[in-house]
This record gives C-alpha cells, structure tokens and sequence, in this order.
C-alpha cells in the first residue's frame, strides 16, 4: 500500500453517443440544456475538485464541452465501458488535476503523482446527482488510512426493490468493504419467502460511481478478463477479480441514471415538476 496521502482529486466524466439503448442520450434536453452539460455543472459545484474533464470518443461532444469551458480528452471508440474509458487517459487525468504535463514527468514522478490523485468516475447519463456524493468521495480518500484503492458509495435498499435486475446490489463485510455486486439480491436468505428477506438482512444498492487511486486506475489494462464481469456486466467485478479491496461509504439514496425512454420521460417531468 502506498505511503502517500491524496493531494488532489479530479472528476472524469466518460460519455459516447453511441448507446445501444438510447442512442445520442446524453445530448437529450432535460430542462432547457443537453444531459452531458446537466452531469458537468453538477460535478463543478462539489467542492475539493481540481477539474472536471470529459472523456469522449465525439467529437461533436467535444466541441460541446470544449465550449462549455470544460477540458477533454479523447479517447478510443473500442472502449467497452466507462472506467476502460477513463483508465486509458489516467495520466493526463492526473496531469490535469496538477496543471501539468505527463511528458514531463519522469518515472519516480509519475508514481508519486498517480499515487496521490484520486480520480472520481460520474456517468455522462446522471443528470441529477448530487455534488455532495463528489465531496464526500474525495474526502473519503484523504480520511482512510491505509489509503484505499477504490471507494464507491451505497446505499440502503427499500423492500421493492431489492429483486429489481435494474437496480446492482452489494453485499458489504462487517467493515463495509464490498464482498460482491450482483443484479440478483444478495445475500440469498435460505428458507424464507423472498418477500420477507429484507427483514433478515440489511441490502445494499450501489451508485454507480466509483472513486480510484490514480495508480490503480493506470493499471486497468493489465487487470485479467473477468468472467463475472461478463455475466453480471458490472464491470467493478474485474477489480473484486483480480484481488482489489473496494470500500464504500453510507449516501442517503440515488439519483435518476438515464439508459431507457422512460427513464428520460422521468427525468423530464422532475424538471418540469
């Protein structure tokens, strides 16, 4: 575990259009402005950010956002998810957050600088998340000793929707690491009525953001296929897999994520009220 201490900490945001679901979603208008500027805004207001920067394989969102007066990086279009898409620019995520440039570190400069970074992952399709969740990630970091890995936020699950596939469960340890996510409820509570398990065991949703330490982000690639990943398709799994402690930390609920029609039409009538 390193010895260094988080000194800085940067927001990623990684957006594509071409969602399978709900193609060019992010360019969607929820209240009078695209869905990508919505998350954006939202993510400068946490406090203890040094920068926002979009990841994008568009060009046209990087005009958009280049526009907004947020930086970019460009990134490949093979990217299969959001942290494969931040990992592959981690360096010059972390230069970022520094004001600097990766070709000017050497190697004993570049580890120090990813080892004391903490980049945060907020999905292009949250238009309402909260910043506080931002602050309270990037202090998580600069609190926990030894200083973590990866940190994510969850929080506490309704009877409804404990065996809902939409919504990822985790399944904490008594010290609040993640043990597992999971599409299915967990954990299984033997002999008892799915409908009653919720008075047996305490369940978990996860948000879906995920803070990392810079130098665990870097090494994304060299982590191995996860075969839990591709069944879940949760692709926090591949970390679980390979031996990585995830931490979490307690938030009051979570915010409207937009994958589907519906789910847009939603996100239209709370603007609108």
């Amino acid at each position: 575990m390193p010895s260094a201490i988080i000194q800085r900490s940067v927001v990623a945001v990684p957006a594509r259009l071409a969602s399978s679901r709900l193609p060019d979603k992010v360019l969607a208008e929820i209240g009078g402005q695209p869905m990508i500027q919505r998350v954006l805004e939202r993510c400068s207001q946490a406090a203890g950010i040094s920068a926002v920067v979009l990841c994008t394989d568009s060009v046209r969102l990087q005009d958009l956002a280049s526009g907004w007066g947020y930086p970019v990086l460009m990134t490949s279009e093979t990217c299969s998810s959001g942290s494969e898409r931040i990992a592959s620019v981690a360096d010059q995520l972390v230069a970022l957050a520094w004001g600097e440039r990766p070709a000017a570190w050497d190697a004993v400069q570049r580890q120090q600088r990813l080892q004391s970074t903490s980049v945060i992952n907020v999905q292009g399709d949250q238009p309402f998340l909260e910043p506080a969740v931002i602050t309270q990630m990037a202090a998580e970091f600069e609190r926990r000793d030894p200083l973590p890995a990866v940190v994510t936020p969850v929080y506490r699950l309704t009877a409804t929707t404990i065996h809902n596939p939409a919504v990822v469960k985790t399944l904490l340890a008594h010290d609040g690491r993640a043990l597992y996510f999971s599409r299915s409820a967990i954990p299984h509570v033997r002999d008892v009525e799915p409908g009653d398990w919720h008075q047996h065991a305490p369940y978990w949703g996860h948000v879906g953001m995920y803070g990392f330490r810079g130098d665990v982000l870097a090494g994304w690639d060299q982590l191995p296929a996860s075969p839990l990943e591709d069944l879940e398709r949760l692709e926090q799994l591949r970390l679980i897999e390979a031996g990585y402690t995830i931490d979490t930390f307690t938030v009051e609920g979570t915010s409207l994520s937009v994958d589907t029609q519906e789910q847009l039409d939603e996100a239209r009538r709370l603007v609108h009220g």
